[in-house]
């Protein structure tokens, strides 16, 4: 077994502790503080499920553009989607939980208020239940061929896997903001459904690609000193993930704030109350930390060409970025339901360390289990040929 083997292999094992002790954790306590239990799991279900959805995406991009770093990170990507069935499991708990967290679930609230009783036909649990079902099944059906064409052309000189993972990816790239649009409606803008933003979905979509890079980044700096990266990561690489680290901190930054500037401008209490509840007490503190950590710090730095041909620098500014957006989810979904001011429950920890525990435990199974890089694609060749200057 060489180092990277081991390497994988001490990640599957340090995520499954880590996953079991929180999922244990969360048992134990859900019957306790029930409402606080599903909130909590919302939180960690939304982050981790968005960094399979935005490797999914990610994957995609890549098939439909090529590009140098593509092919060194394309197995972390596919490892990563390849957990959509972990996640469409653990969406189920959730199911449970409908009542303690959306108003529309909760039959007294539809009959009290005039816009859920009217908003009924969408907003009930049974086609809540329907589309999530949809949803889940297109995703799911996206990660299994492209994994299975992705793998089949390891095994072929014939061009045709990559063929259609370029016209499947089309096919997908189109399909994934459309669904994730209203799954994440369903999900997380509902719980305050009196509230509405067509920017929302696509805020959530854009820091799940945004993640999904910097995890991605990180991995490969992690494992580019070992067999089989030794021999073609290069400087070049890193520099490709900073630049579209910095095209995606700059595309979220943008729409975050214009629904911000639109919704604010125009003072409508329908529609400024979600941001009422996110400035309120220690919220805003936290709105302060995302405009520092999710744009200042990571845009002025990555403006620099040092830093994105620098590894140790480009990670450190990768971590911050998968750091921050575990907090801008938190800041996301816990407000809805604690307006007055910020609040914080170690059962959030637990959640989101449980679920991410067995989502890296997972990762790390597919990743080890076929070839580290993808081999006979026809766009390949220039990978492996990079110049030494770049190296």
């Amino acid at each position: 077994m060489n180092e990277l083997s081991r390497r994988i292999g001490r990640l599957q094992k340090t995520a499954l502790v880590a996953g079991c002790a929180g999922g244990i954790a969360c048992l134990v306590f859900a019957f306790g503080e029930t409402r606080q239990f599903f909130i909590s799991y919302l939180v960690g279900f939304t982050f981790w499920m968005g960094l399979s959805l935005g490797c999914l995406c990610v994957a995609m991009m890549h098939h439909l553009t090529g590009g140098n770093w593509g092919f060194a990170t394309r197995r972390f990507l596919e490892a990563g989607f390849m957990t959509l069935p972990l996640m469409a499991g653990l969406f189920l708990p959730l199911l449970l939980g409908l009542p303690e967290l959306y108003p529309w679930a909760r039959p007294d609230a539809v009959a009290a208020s005039e816009p859920l009783h009217h908003r009924a036909d969408y907003l009930n649990p049974t086609a809540f239940v329907l589309r999530a079902l949809l949803f889940l099944a297109a995703w799911l059906a996206l990660a299994f061929f492209l994994r299975k064409w992705s793998l089949r052309q390891d095994a072929t000189t014939d061009p045709t896997p990559t063929i259609r993972l370029r016209t499947l990816s089309g096919v997908g790239i189109v399909a994934y903001p459309i669904t994730g649009t209203f799954a994440f409606i369903d999900w997380v803008m509902s719980i305050e459904p009196r509230w509405f933003s067509t920017m929302f979905a696509v805020i959530v979509l854009i820091g799940q690609i945004l993640v999904a890079f910097a995890f991605v980044t990180m991995l490969l700096a992690w494992f580019r000193d070992q067999p089989p990266f030794q021999a073609i990561v290069a400087r070049v690489h890193f520099h490709d993930l900073g630049n579209l680290l910095l095209a995606f901190v700059v595309f979220w930054t943008y729409v975050s704030f214009s629904q911000f500037l639109i919704i604010w401008s125009g003072n409508l209490p329908r529609e400024i109350d979600w941001y009422l509840h996110r400035t309120a007490g220690g919220w805003k503190w936290i709105v302060g930390l995302l405009a520092l950590f999710h744009f200042f710090v990571p845009f002025s730095l990555l403006l620099f060409r040092v830093m994105k041909r620098s590894v140790g620098r480009l990670v450190t500014i990768a971590a911050l970025i998968f750091i921050v957006h575990i907090v801008e989810v938190f800041w996301i979904v816990e407000p809805s339901f604690f307006p007055a001011g910020m609040h914080i429950h170690w059962l959030d920890l637990a959640a989101l360390v449980g679920m991410g525990g067995l989502w890296l435990a997972l990762f790390a199974w597919n990743l080890k289990r076929n070839p580290l890089l993808p081999q006979n694609d026809p766009r390949i060749e220039y990978t492996l040929t990079a110049p030494a200057h770049a190296r």
